[in-house]
């Protein structure tokens, strides 16, 4: 299985937020105007990786539409600025290390249903921002990812890429970009098919020779 190229999923891919982003968003459900259920990180696990006005949907059935965008925006909003002042390393294990030594020999990219900015600060609190040639959200194009990693793959010309997922969501993308889907087996999900499996991020090693 030789690619030229490796796309990446975030969440429950290379690192986990769901305990501070599920107190980001509390914090925003308590100070917003709206009467709605908190969330907890488990909670968090089952619709990370969904675009993010089907987790408003999911997550706050009772409100309007134009509600809950209001209220996902201040979620975001809260969320951003906890991430900023996180000084954990909730990457799952060897994932930097692992990146910084295979863009050596091929190409990462990173496509996920998140909203635009979740990617640079990923980047920048992760140190991976030199090492990431391209990268497409839900929150820039509206797009689903299917359609996201297609934009990646004519954007830069590849030919053979290979993207790295742990939901259904990311095969289904994967199926309807016509790309080889990776399982991290690590993550939030279950998918029912795939090209390959990994149980911990350092096993691309092996995958890409």
């Amino acid at each position: 299985m030789k690619y030229d190229s490796i796309i990446l999923d975030i969440d429950g891919t290379l690192w986990n937020t769901t305990e501070i982003v599920a107190e980001a968003w509390n914090k925003a459900i308590e100070v917003s105007e709206y009467n709605v259920k908190t969330c907890t990180a488990e909670i968090l696990k089952k619709e990370f990786g969904k675009p993010m006005d089907v987790i408003a949907r999911d997550l706050w059935p009772s409100l309007t539409g134009s509600d809950q965008a209001k209220l996902l925006e201040l979620c975001c909003k809260y969320e951003q600025e906890y991430l900023e002042k996180n000084e954990n390393d909730i990457t799952f294990p060897k994932v930097v290390n692992t990146i910084k030594e295979l863009s050596s020999k091929i190409d990462f990219y990173i496509v996920s249903n998140c909203q635009c900015g979740y990617i640079e600060l990923m980047m920048k609190k992760t140190g991976l921002t030199p090492y990431i040639k391209d990268f497409e959200s839900f929150g820039a194009t509206g797009k689903q990812k299917g359609d996201n990693i297609k934009l990646i793959i004519k954007r830069n010309n590849l030919k053979k890429p290979v993207y790295v997922g742990d939901t259904q969501g990311d095969c289904d993308a994967c199926k309807a970009s016509g790309v080889d889907f990776i399982f991290a087996e690590y993550g939030f999900g279950q998918v029912n098919s795939c090209t390959a499996r990994i149980s911990s991020f350092d096993q691309l090693s092996l995958i890409y020779r």
